[in-house]
């Protein structure tokens, strides 16, 4: 997944490549723990993509429960760093990997660098995310890549917002969206996936026809789109952005609440619940892990209810657990996306390449 759906809530992520998240789990250990006990490693090592974060007094409770200390190991966006994993197979870098989705799951398992573990706590996972019976990955977030817009501007012009991808290529809506860049960044991909979730495999290219001549304006990554060319965002309001319409994500309302200054009472920004495709993240024991156990352990954790409320303010996704509860700030100022577009992970691994060359060729050159 992108690093850039979570950039706020990883901001207190430093530009460190590997981060210990905390010095020695637990007090003093029993002096009577035998020879087994003293030989276990002490360290857990997650690797993932740039926006790992969780709150440290989280971590610590694990660390304590379970005597190990957790390294994070950040590397780059979620197709680096499983690119590195594939690499490096059989001999990993870490013992769990957190962040590949089900854009990149199929070549995750087609590469075989996980090992099967059904972690405890599973149940609770809703069964919609439980995308691989191998357990080879257990769920571990969801969030919809959907079009924001800008609440003011379409209430100064008495237009209403769109709300579906069918209305993005009526008139009224002509020149007002910017999209990140399909080959370059994870909600541009959304974003297409969306639409051949939508308008299938022989439709999604007639609808970027009508998108493009509707004045859709294409930039590199969310970073350029959000911050800069959208009306609706803060940084966009003083980068003095144009575009009222913008692909981000159903969690963005939310993080505009929780970053304003001064905090404001309601979202300046909605969600077009009609346009989005579900991304779901998962995390797996790495083959070959040093710390297998250790390994097991942390998976279990990151599926606990301690974890998965945590997550929503520290990575701004949403949990995939039954027994984990949003907390209000996503309740009052986020959207509940019912019916997101899919599209399955085998379905995108065999034709993600050519969709994204097909549409490279039609929208951007």
């Amino acid at each position: 997944m992108s690093t850039t759906k979570k950039i706020a809530g990883a901001a207190l992520a430093a530009a460190l490549g590997v981060t210990t998240l905390s010095a020695c789990g637990g007090g003093a250990k029993d002096k009577t723990a035998g020879a087994s006990e003293s030989a276990k490693p002490k360290t857990v090592t997650l690797v993932s993509h740039d926006s790992f974060n969780v709150t440290e007094a989280v971590l610590k409770e694990f660390e304590q429960e379970s005597g190990y200390t957790v390294k994070v190991l950040k590397s780059g966006d979620a197709g680096a760093a499983l690119n590195q994993e594939i690499l490096t197979k059989g001999s990993p870098r870490g013992d769990v990997f957190f962040g590949v989705d089900n854009t990149l799951l199929s070549r995750a398992l087609d590469n075989g660098i996980f090992t099967p573990y059904e972690a405890k706590g599973l149940a609770e996972v809703k069964p919609e995310y439980v995308l691989d019976k191998e357990h080879r990955v257990t769920p571990t977030d969801s969030g919809d890549i959907c079009v924001n817009y800008d609440k003011a501007y379409f209430a100064d012009k008495k237009i209403a917002p769109p709300q579906t991808l069918d209305d993005l290529v009526k008139p009224e809506y002509k020149n007002l969206l910017v999209t990140e860049n399909a080959a370059t960044s994870s909600p541009g991909l959304g974003f297409l996936l969306a639409s051949v979730g939508k308008y299938g495999e022989d439709g999604w290219k007639d609808y970027w026809t009508k998108l493009k001549a509707n004045g859709v304006e294409v930039v590199d990554g969310w970073e350029q789109a959000y911050n800069e060319r959208f009306s609706g965002s803060a940084g966009g309001k003083k980068a003095k952005g144009d575009r009222p319409l913008v692909v981000s994500y159903a969690s963005s309302p939310p993080v505009e609440v929780l970053y304003g200054e001064p905090q404001p009472a309601e979202a300046p920004t909605g969600v077009a619940t009609g346009t989005c495709f579900r991304q779901i993240e998962f995390a797996g024991l790495l083959k070959g892990a040093k710390n297998a156990e250790g390994g097991k352990a942390l998976v279990d954790f990151l599926i606990s209810k301690k974890f998965q409320e945590d997550m929503p303010l520290q990575m701004f996704v949403n949990p995939v657990t039954k027994n984990a509860s949003l907390p209000e700030l996503f309740t009052k100022h986020g959207v509940v996306v019912e019916k997101p577009e899919n599209v399955a992970p085998q379905t995108i691994a065999k034709n993600r390449e050519q969709w994204v060359s097909a549409w490279t060729a039609l929208v951007v050159k």
